[in-house]
Formats: structure tokens, sequence, C-alpha cells
């Protein structure tokens, strides 16, 4: 199941970059090489994309540690994990992931991709999340994760919440 994913990945952000970059010729010439709107993107890009990492790093790594009993492939669960991140949202790798898309638009300096592609991709990861993730949830860890749904919101934006998911782990 980790190809079909990955080929999604790499179709909405080199998709999204090859699309912001036609429509900026069409739409926003003015700003295709305006060096004030990259040097304004740029670095806006490159924070986001440092996040999106290190979420991804941290929520991988417990992944990796917790959610895993005997020889699996590498990036496969069979255990709910629902403790640290994972006790105040369910999907807090996601969560850092949707701003994947934004991060390469800001450092592409695409107004298109950043004002138009990367908000549609962003609503796109959410209904893979609804309709992919979470079925397939219940499917694998059934009640549990019912339960779990029940009483641990999707996201949460919550400041204790995000100190969890960005903790720099020295491990």
């Amino acid at each position: 199941m980790i190809i079909p994913r990955i080929t999604f990945w790499i179709a909405i952000l080199l998709g999204g970059a090859l699309l912001g970059i036609y429509l900026d010729a069409r739409l926003f010439a003015g700003y295709l090489h305006d060096v004030y709107f990259h040097i304004l993107t740029l670095p806006l890009g490159l924070v986001l994309l440092y996040a999106v990492v290190l979420v991804s790093r941290n929520t991988g790594r417990i992944l990796a540690r917790m959610g895993r009993v005997g020889d699996l492939p590498r990036m496969e669960t069979n255990r709910l994990v629902t403790t640290g991140v994972y006790s105040c949202m369910r999907h807090p790798m996601h969560l850092g992931l949707m701003f994947f898309p934004l991060s390469l638009a800001l450092i592409l300096g695409s107004a298109s991709f950043i004002m138009i592609i990367a908000p549609a991709e962003i609503l796109l990861i959410l209904v893979m999340i609804r309709f992919v993730e979470e079925p397939e949830a219940i499917r694998k860890f059934g009640d549990a994760y019912i339960e779990y749904m029940r009483h641990v919101p999707a996201f949460n934006l919550k400041p204790s919440c995000l100190a969890m998911l960005f903790k720099i782990d020295a491990r």
C-alpha cells in the first residue's frame, strides 16, 4: 500500500509545480520574474518545508517505535498508537504533510501554485484522509479505532498538542 501513496505524493507535488509554472506564464506573468516576490516566498517556503520534515520525522519515529509488532515491512504498522501526539490528534503526520504542497509552491515562488493549486491539493489530502485513511484504519484496528475516533479529533491545533508535534527528539 506504500507505493500508491508515494506515487500520489509525487503526482500532486510534481503536477502542482508544473501546472503552477504553466498557469503563472498565463495568469501571473508579472510575478514570474519578480525577484521581490521570490525573496518573500523562498524563506517562508524553506521554513514551512523544515516544519513538514520535522513533523514527518517525529511522527514517523513514533510509529516505527510503537506501531509495529513483529517483522513488518518498513513504513507499515499493526498496532494502534494512541499515546504522545497521537493522544491529542489522530493524523499528526498528515497535518504536517498537508503543508508540503504549499511549502514547495512558496519555494518555487509560483503565484498560481500558492493561491490555487496548493489549497486544492490540501483539500484533496483531507478527502484522502476521510475516504481512504480512516476506513483503512477502521478495517485494520476495528472497534478500537472507532472508539479512538470518538475521543480524539483528526487534527488538533491546541498549543500543547502542537508542542508535542514539533518536539525535537535527540534520538
